[in-house]
């Protein structure tokens, strides 16, 4: 059993503290919303994802799952700690790391003991070298950290399955050591685990999330084009499939990409 924190309790980090929790590890959730978490304590769920509400509450009676807003406390015995904070696209177009920042400091503030952090939020190329940066400045050399990235590939609906089955860990840090580490916490998965650098996990995110996107657009381009010629998008798009090389992920047309994550991605990445 292994002591994880994970920082922001949103549609993300709450399906990767309860998923750790279910698989043996002790786990300490934190938001500054009081509201929120004070739902949680009282057996309330913040948000809607199959299977994660009796999830929580099978992990929170055992003593594995836990909730609070203090720094202090969920940091106290933490030997990883997941900042899974929000990454809203700002007015500009690029992704608003304030709340990134936030955590960085506060970590930064409270820690007392080694630590791994890793980056669970969607960031731009370069975010985890930045959040080292936050961390020695306020702390100089006295804190012992690595910083590592590991890029959630969670999609509503089926984010427990998506986390419990991945097609692939992605990992990335400036310390072979500590990614080896965070790969042990997900062997239990029994997937691919790739190690690389920092920047190049970073960027393994916003490219798959831009090439996802591009078949959306790439098949609605294609019906528009069956519309004019009279033919069939939808067999066109399983005669495609059938093909080993594409897949039939991704090739059903309509309105285009949307959600929380495509748009504000492919915007950041231009």
């Amino acid at each position: 059993m292994r002591h994880i924190t994970v920082v922001g309790i949103g549609y993300v980090g709450l399906v990767t503290g309860a998923c750790f929790a279910d698989l043996g590890n002790r786990v300490v959730c934190l938001d500054i919303n009081e509201e929120k978490i004070e739902k949680l304590k009282q057996g309330g769920i913040p948000i809607y994802e199959p299977g994660l509400e009796e999830l929580v509450k099978r992990n929170a009676r055992s003593g594995r799952l836990s909730f609070t807003t203090s720094y202090a406390e969920a940091l106290r015995n933490a030997e990883f700690v997941f900042i899974a904070v929000g990454t809203p696209e700002g007015v500009d177009g690029d992704a608003d790391l304030r709340y990134v920042r936030m955590a960085a400091e506060s970590i930064a503030d409270v820690l007392d003991h080694p630590v791994i952090i890793i980056n669970k939020s969607t960031v731009p190329v370069g975010t985890g070298d930045w959040v080292a940066d936050i961390i020695r400045a306020r702390r100089g050399d006295e804190l012992e950290f690595a910083v590592v990235s590991c890029p959630e590939f969670l999609r509503e609906g089926s984010a427990i399955s998506d986390f419990m089955h991945p097609d692939r860990v992605v990992l990335g840090s400036l310390d072979r050591g500590a990614a080896e580490k965070v790969a042990q916490l997900h062997l239990p998965l029994r997937t691919t685990i790739m190690i690389t650098d920092l920047r190049t996990a970073e960027m393994i995110k916003y490219a798959s999330n831009a090439f996802l996107a591009a078949r959306i657009s790439f098949i609605n381009e294609i019906a528009n084009i069956c519309e004019a010629l009279g033919a069939d998008v939808k067999e066109v798009a399983t005669g495609m499939g059938y093909d080993r090389r594409i897949g039939h992920a991704f090739l059903d047309a309509g309105v285009g990409y949307g959600g929380s994550c495509f748009p504000k991605d492919v915007k950041a990445l231009a």
